[in-house]
């Protein structure tokens, strides 16, 4: 299935780059719209994003974001608030292994949220480290290397706003956040 996105500029990427198309996990293309949307728009699903396209972030603190704190569900946000606990505000909830999973999961959801396609690992607690897996996020020894959008790479990228508000994250190909 091949997908082209249009957004308002790709960086880094050619200039006047403002357009990508994904074939599966891979980029097929980088380049301008006019361009890639004669060569695969007949056959490929278009989107159009406000933003520009950059490669996804790496977040460095996962272990601690996920496995040290505990993200609120939305229904205990009148107990709890909205912010991750820590320290000993998570020593008093009781947390078992269901509610560290739970928890995982709707932290890994905000870190989507912020364009984060890889992690910095490993877990060691079980139930994170499902949800982690279960998520798509790559979990990696190492940050990888600042590298531009371009043909054969894995789609792992991310779209942000002038303002820096990330509308959308893929990861292989795979849009798993979008701002509505």
């Amino acid at each position: 299935m091949l997908t082209l996105h249009q957004v308002d500029a790709v960086r880094p990427a050619p200039a006047g780059a403002d357009a990508v198309v994904v074939d599966g996990a891979r980029i097929a293309a980088v380049g301008p719209y006019a361009q890639l949307h004669a060569a695969y728009g007949e056959r490929a699903r278009v989107r159009r994003w406000d933003g520009v396209l950059t490669p996804g972030r790496h977040e460095p603190d996962a272990v601690a974001l996920l496995e040290s704190a505990y993200w609120p569900d939305p229904r205990e946000a009148d107990e709890l608030g909205t912010d991750p606990l820590t320290g000993a505000d998570l020593d008093g909830l009781g947390m078992t292994d269901t509610r560290w999973g739970h928890s995982a999961r709707r932290g890994l959801q905000r870190l989507l949220a912020t364009g984060t396609t890889t992690l910095a690992g490993p877990f060691t607690h079980p139930s994170v480290r499902t949800a982690v897996t279960r998520s798509g996020i790559r979990v990696v020894t190492a940050a990888p290397p600042e590298a531009p959008l371009a043909s054969s790479a894995p789609a792992d990228f991310a779209i942000f706003t002038e303002d820096g508000t990330c509308v959308a994250t893929a990861i292989e190909g795979r849009l798993l956040f979008r701002r509505r």
